[in-house]
């Protein structure tokens, strides 16, 4: 056994959900504690440790009001196709419930108090890379992001991975002054929680997906 408390682990790696309708948009959040929970996020294993990660916070109104522009226009284009296929399907309503959330948040996020982007250096990726260079390269930013969630949840704040902005993704490395040799990999808008009593979400047995010794 180690010195870990099991169940207050556990507790946090269960309850650390996508958060959209209970973002706090009105109260401020301290730069001194997303720089906290980035830099525990440093210690997230890395392809060869070579770190190749950056991370842009932007708290600026007007660049909030652009990128929110562009994580719109980018949802509304995804999220009407997304809606007439949610019609079709037989989940208990739960995909339209996901949908509603994120039309929430397409709308709401330019008034989030942090965004954060984690990006990715490109700058060795081969032309036309093979699979291996993308698993690769995104097993080296996507640890790093689940580990700034959970610091961000047991600190009491909440976000949720997004990825619709990156339909303009050229427009917001204008505006943020990313390099060309990094890639945005999501934006993640970081606010308090209006409570913090999550629970784990309902998830179909392991039996149903994992395979032991052969699928």
């Amino acid at each position: 056994m180690t010195d870990f408390d099991l169940s207050v682990t556990d507790a946090l790696l269960s309850t650390t959900r996508a958060v959209r309708k209970r973002l706090d948009f009105d109260r401020p959040v301290q730069a001194e504690v997303i720089n906290e929970c980035l830099d525990l996020s440093q210690q997230a294993p890395t392809g060869s440790n070579r770190q190749g990660w950056a991370w842009v916070v932007v708290t600026d109104n007007e660049r909030k009001v652009a990128l929110g522009d562009m994580y719109h226009r980018g949802a509304m284009a995804y999220l009407d196709q997304a809606e007439k296929d949610a019609a079709s399907m037989d989940d208990g309503g739960q995909t339209s419930r996901v949908i509603d959330s994120a039309i929430y948040l397409a709308d709401k996020m330019q008034k989030v108090p942090v965004m954060v982007l984690p990006c990715i250096s490109i700058g060795l990726m081969p032309e036309n890379p093979p699979r291996t260079a993308w698993a690769g390269l995104m097993g080296s930013i996507m640890p790093a992001v689940w580990s700034f969630q959970l610091a961000l949840r047991s600190r009491g704040l909440g976000t949720v991975l997004t990825t619709l902005h990156l339909a303009h993704e050229k427009e917001a490395a204008d505006l943020l002054g990313i390099p060309d040799d990094y890639m945005q990999v999501g934006l993640l808008p970081v606010a308090f929680t209006k409570g913090t009593n999550f629970k784990p979400a309902k998830r179909p047995p392991i039996s149903r997906i994992v395979h032991w010794e052969q699928w």
